[in-house]
């Protein structure tokens, strides 16, 4: 299975730009996506940006990640990492 991730571009190039995620740091592919200002968030998959994201899908997406992570741990209250389902959003 390949998910996405969310990660922000710190450094822009003309085919690639180093980005920042959850995990760090990575250098990610630019070919579909075309080149990106600092600070704007991709959709990453296994090192290749395939969307570009508005900072607040951004951030549902980092919290529905979490909640898969915490479901893997044995938690079970995740509601609140759903604030586009539960009507929480912040």
């Amino acid at each position: 299975m390949c998910v996405g991730i969310p990660m922000q571009v710190i450094e822009a190039g003309e085919f690639s730009a180093l980005c920042r995620g959850s995990n760090g740091t990575e250098q990610v592919d630019l070919a579909l996506v075309g080149p990106q200002p600092a600070g704007n968030w991709l959709l990453v998959f296994l090192g290749a940006a395939r969307e570009v994201l508005t900072a607040e899908d951004a951030s549902l997406i980092a919290s529905a990640l979490e909640a898969l992570s915490a479901v893997a741990r044995g938690e079970t209250n995740i509601d609140h990492l759903f604030p586009d389902l539960t009507g929480a959003r912040t």
